[in-house]
């Protein structure tokens, strides 16, 4: 009974520790290729905060645009809110395309879980279509953000999904457990109208926002160079409100006076159809 408890244990470990911060960091430090040294939050930027807005925008407009013509009644009712609190210019195009569609034809390659490359590393995330150019947005990491003073105690115990970011802001990406249920409960307190104010579909196995799997991406390893890395963003205060219902992350407390932290994923090389995504993790250098 005790071995077989402990080959449990060490089949759950193998997959959890991929993920787990402490052992990433151990670990990676005997190779100092796999660590990206960050000073400041400014320094580990690839791409600027107004480019990944661009890209965003872009993207999610397509997202609208599929996501509308398969809701009648929900756009007739963001039509009519959208008329009374939005310039026309937000207002979307008629030409829509749905499901890897949206994907290949605004970001020009599609992403997707499957089983990882790595041994005992559980699920990854690969390029399933296209061509990922450098520099790319190619994912974000999702969940619920919690400030530095914010409690998360209960939510941490044996997630392998919390998200560290360089002031300190935690971001939880697990979609099953509490973590589950804290992050609707938020989404819901924030509803605005007839819209979201987060994404709430990358719980399940189908998010509307296909970038929205980023806390799958396992971590690089001498044998698996990084294709791609971190980069935190905060969503500025002019994010038009009818697609934030895309964002991925919500803000634990109602009150942060903060932006909405958002972490992304960008592409350190071009990244071919059935590659695997490895991301390097970040280390603070003073």
């Amino acid at each position: 009974m005790f071995r077989s408890a402990l080959r449990r244990f060490q089949n759950k470990w193998r997959s959890y520790r991929h993920r787990f911060v402490p052992w990433v960091v151990l670990n990676l430090s005997k190779n100092e290729k796999t660590l990206r040294q960050v000073t400041q939050r400014s320094k580990d930027k690839l791409l600027l905060d107004e480019e990944v807005s661009q890209r965003l925008l872009r993207f999610f407009r397509v997202l609208l645009r599929s996501h509308w013509t398969n809701h009648g009644e929900l756009r007739a009712a963001q039509t009519h809110f959208l008329r009374r609190v939005t310039s026309e210019e937000h207002q979307c195009e008629e030409n829509p395309v749905c499901g890897d569609d949206a994907m290949l034809q605004s970001l020009g390659f599609c992403i997707d879980r499957k089983p990882s490359t790595l041994p005992h590393a559980g699920t990854g995330v690969f390029v399933t279509k296209g061509l990922v150019p450098k520099g790319a947005v190619v994912a974000m990491y999702p969940g619920t953000v919690y400030q530095a003073y914010e409690p998360i105690l209960l939510q941490s115990i044996r997630n392998p999904f919390v998200f560290r970011c360089i002031d300190g802001v935690l971001i939880d990406g697990n979609d099953k457990g509490i973590s589950k249920m804290v992050f609707r409960s938020c989404s819901g307190r924030d509803r605005l109208g007839p819209f979201m104010m987060s994404e709430t579909s990358w719980l399940t196995e189908s998010p509307q926002n296909p970038l929205a799997v980023g806390q799958y991406v396992n971590n690089c390893s001498n044998e698996w160079p990084a294709n791609v890395c971190y980069q935190e963003y905060d969503v500025p205060d002019n994010f038009p409100i009818e697609l934030r219902q895309y964002l991925p992350n919500v803000n634990y407390s109602q009150d942060t006076p903060r932006p909405l932290r958002c972490v992304i994923l960008v592409s350190l090389r071009d990244i071919t159809a059935g590659e695997e995504l490895f991301s390097n993790y970040y280390t603070i250098v003073h």
